[in-house]
Formats: C-alpha cells, structure tokens, sequence
C-alpha cells in the first residue's frame, strides 16, 4: 500500500515495516522545487530502506574446498618446509593453469619464508616488524596478481563465492609485504580490495568461511588504528570496522576456514598479543599451533614468547630450547631462528 504522510519520521518507520510511504506538504509550506526535490529525496530514502531491508541471497553450496594437493601443499608450509611447498604448488599451477590456487600457495610459502627470515623482538616482541624492499618481492607480488586475474577470470564466466575468496586472498597476500616495506596507502588499497571481495563472496555463500576469516582481520586492524590516523581513513573513504565483530569472527574462521585456518589462529593470537595484551588468551588460541606443528620454528618463538609475557618463564624457556634444537628444513629460517632463541635464552632466561 502507498501511504501520502507529512512527517519523514513516519515515512522512515513505514519503511521499516516493509510500506511505501511519500511525505506530503501542506500548500504554501515549501517552494514548488524545493518540495519535489525533498520528495525525490524521500522516495530514495524508502526505497533504499527497502533493498537493505529484503531477504539474503540464498546459500549457494560453493564454500571453499582444496584439493588433496593443495591441503599437503598448506601442510608443507606450516609444518616448516616451505621450499618443498614452492615445489608442490609449482606442480599445482602446471597441472591447474587457470586456476589461482597454485599461485596463492607459492605465494603463501614465500610469504613464511620472508616472515621468519624478518622476525626479530622489539618492545618485547617477536614479529616481523619492518624490513625495506628486496628483489625477491616482485616475484610474490607477481603470484598474488596472477591469482587475482585467473579469479576475476573465473568470475566473469561464473559469479560464485569461491573465487571472491581468491581474489581476498591474493590482495591479502599482498597487504602483508606492503605492511612489512611500511607501504601505508598501499596496504589500506589492498585491504579495501580484499574486504570488498568477502562481503560479495558472503553474499554468496553465507558459509565462506576464509572471507569471514579475511574480514575479521580487516575490522580488527581498522579498529586498532590511532585517532589520527582514523581521520585519515575517514578522508581517504575506508570503510570503518569493529575489533569486537574482527575477534569474533577471527574465532569462528580459524575452526572452520580451509585456506586461511592457521593463517587466522596466528594472526588472532598475535594481535591479542601486540594490541590487547590478553596474553593467556594469546596462549590458548596459539597453543595448537606449536602442538600440530612441532618443526614450526616460527611458532615455537612465538608461543615462548607469548609466555615470557604472561610470566611463565618456564614455559617460555621450554619453548626457546626447542627452537634452538629443531633442525627446521629452511636453512636461512634455521639458521636466523636458532640465533634467537640463544638470544632469548640468554637475555630472558640465563
């Protein structure tokens, strides 16, 4: 039914409540232009009320699913031998050359590779924190692009969820070289590029759990930014986020995400860590990190670092001496790893 109502406030309720509803001027209240512009702006108002109010888009049965390969190759990575996965995803991308999960991958095991390499503890610590461009970067930027394009590609020919998450994966690959060159405009394009893929992906397939995953990370970080630099983000149109909604849905993700499940646990624990200081929290989400991945010597450092910062020394040094005894397959990670668990062992527990 169409209602004719004088007051906006009526109009807006009316929307609400599913109606059409226009705002009527007394004679003689406002200039003819004036009256048919403020109706025209009505009508857009009610209308857009409408479209946000109506129904989801049916769950599609699209969620992402990885393929025996690609499962092993993720393995490979977290359990600390990320060259034998470059290896695994190059087959992968020759096998499946349309498809942009091979390239995801590579990009993936680079990224540990470069993470562990860059790791070092500052204001009590351990991350990687900052570390200017390298030659090796082109090479990842251009993964992460080829997998964007072979995923828009698959878009074109079919709008479904799953390769949505694969073009915010690639942008979210991306965003994390750019944070550790400090690449701020950079990482903030990235981040919007990711965040707006997830919503359509979600709009999809409600289940997508590595775009919830993606997008938990985004509002946690967009909450976590100073005043100033939320201005910034105002002037620059960035959307806003929410921390609370980033932990929460972080926390589903890391359970029920098929690409991004570990990604997210130790990403959550981290900024846990660095932005609340909820250490023992840290602890419980990290913990299955270490125990699943025991030649891990990234979580190793990191779950004896969490401790050292909740006070339980000797959890800490446990974890330190078995860092600085795991052999680990890459060398360089090896080599750069052991060097600071003696040094944490030394300065932290002598």
């Amino acid at each position: 039914m169409l209602y004719h109502v004088r007051h906006r406030r009526l109009a807006r309720w009316l929307a609400e409540k599913g109606e059409v509803a226009v705002v009527s001027f007394k004679p003689g209240g406002l200039p003819p232009k004036r009256a048919l512009m403020r109706k025209r702006l009505t009508c857009l108002a009610v209308s857009t009320c409408l479209f946000s109010a109506a129904p989801p888009l049916p769950t599609r049965a699209a969620n992402l699913t990885l393929s025996p390969d690609a499962a092993r190759t993720l393995d490979q990575i977290y359990s600390g031998d990320p060259d034998a996965a470059i290896l695994t995803a190059e087959a992968i991308e020759q096998s499946e050359p349309n498809s942009p999960v091979g390239f995801l991958l590579e990009a993936e095991a680079r990224w540990w590779k470069t993470y562990c390499v860059s790791c070092e503890i500052k204001w009590g610590m351990l991350d990687a924190w900052k570390r200017p461009k390298q030659p090796e970067d082109d090479t990842y930027f251009a993964l992460a692009d080829k997998a964007i394009d072979l995923a828009r590609a698959q878009i074109a020919k079919s709008d479904t969820a799953q390769p949505h998450v694969y073009v915010a994966i690639g942008f979210s690959l991306k965003a994390r070289l750019y944070s550790l060159r400090d690449e701020k405009r950079a990482i903030a394009h990235a981040g919007v590029a990711a965040r707006s893929e997830c919503l359509r992906a979600l709009e999809l397939d409600s289940s997508a759990a590595d775009a919830t995953a993606i997008l938990g990370l985004y509002n946690y970080y967009v909450d976590t930014l100073s005043s100033i630099a939320k201005m910034l983000r105002f002037f620059m149109g960035i959307p806003g986020g929410s921390k609370a909604d980033g932990i929460r849905q972080m926390r589903t993700a890391m359970d029920r995400a098929q690409f991004l499940a570990v990604d997210t646990r130790f990403y959550l624990a981290k900024n846990l860590r660095t932005y609340d200081q909820r250490y023992d929290e840290a602890i419980q989400v990290a913990e299955p990190l270490a125990s699943h991945y025991p030649q891990n010597l990234v979580f190793l450092l990191f779950l004896g670092n969490l401790n050292h910062e909740a006070g339980h020394s000797p959890k800490a040094a446990d974890y330190f001496r078995s860092a600085q005894t795991t052999p680990g397959a890459d060398s360089a990670c090896a080599a750069h790893a052991h060097e600071l668990a003696k040094s944490l062992l030394s300065s932290w527990h002598p």
